[in-house]
């Protein structure tokens, strides 16, 4: 086994167009979305290395956030999921795995996570 690179972003508050419910179709509800994403490291980082040698953190929030597409409803949180897996194999070449965690805030009343966790590896 080699070396690995996670970079994550945790616990990411947006709204989303999501739902199969006619209560929940036709408006946002609040998820709490996770991701990590699997680089490939450089040989070795020194104080000096570029951000080049890596990925930057704000892709995974963007990706999380601001890429999922606006107006559409996705009618499974796994159709979020997914599209932000393929957005971050888009954006990055390095990518080799891609984990997303999200949470439906709106369904939990005692603090209780429901939710799913898709993994994804570059195909």
């Amino acid at each position: 086994m080699g070396d690995s690179l996670i970079l994550e972003v945790a616990d990411l508050e947006t709204d989303v167009l999501t739902g199969i419910y006619s209560e929940e179709t036709g408006r946002a509800q609040p998820l709490r979305i996770s991701v990590e994403v699997s680089l490939k490291p450089a040989e070795v980082y020194h104080p000096q290395t570029p951000l080049h040698a890596s990925m930057n953190y704000m892709d995974l929030k963007f990706a999380a956030s601001e890429a999922l597409q606006q107006g559409v409803h996705y009618q499974l949180i796994e159709a979020v999921a997914d599209h932000i897996c393929e957005t971050l194999f888009l954006k990055d070449a390095r990518v080799l795995a891609v984990t997303v965690k999200i949470v439906k805030l709106a369904l939990t009343e005692h603090n209780e996570r429901i939710g799913v966790t898709l993994r994804r590896e570059r195909r």
